[in-house]
């Protein structure tokens, strides 16, 4: 993860760059580090459409995503004007925003 530090990676990716990288480590392994760092705050997971866990560092800074049907790439964006929007959209209904996760899924334009 820390190698690919802006990449989405299922717990499969890193298990196969572990033993690409001639690691003896099984499967169950990997994912048993994987809820560990989890619940210490390391990582985070994504449960994007598809049902497979993806997984990133924590990097403290917020960012939404943009999932392609297509090929499963995930891109992070930051937008101020969408931020700005949930705002006002939870000020209108009297909350205050504690937190959010938006993900966009998209397809290739044609």
């Amino acid at each position: 993860l820390q190698r690919r530090r802006n990449k989405h990676l299922t717990a499969d990716d890193i298990y196969r760059a572990l033993v690409e990288a001639g690691e003896d480590i099984g499967l169950a392994t990997v994912y048993r580090v994987l809820n560990q760092f989890e619940a210490a705050g390391l990582v985070v997971k994504h449960n994007f459409e598809g049902g497979q866990a993806y997984y990133e560092l924590d990097s403290g800074e917020h960012h939404d995503h943009m999932v392609c049907l297509e090929t499963g790439k995930v891109v992070e964006f930051v937008s101020e004007e969408i931020e700005k929007i949930q705002k006002e959209i939870a000020d209108r209904h009297g909350y205050d925003i504690e937190d959010h996760s938006l993900v966009i899924y998209v397809r290739p334009k044609t």
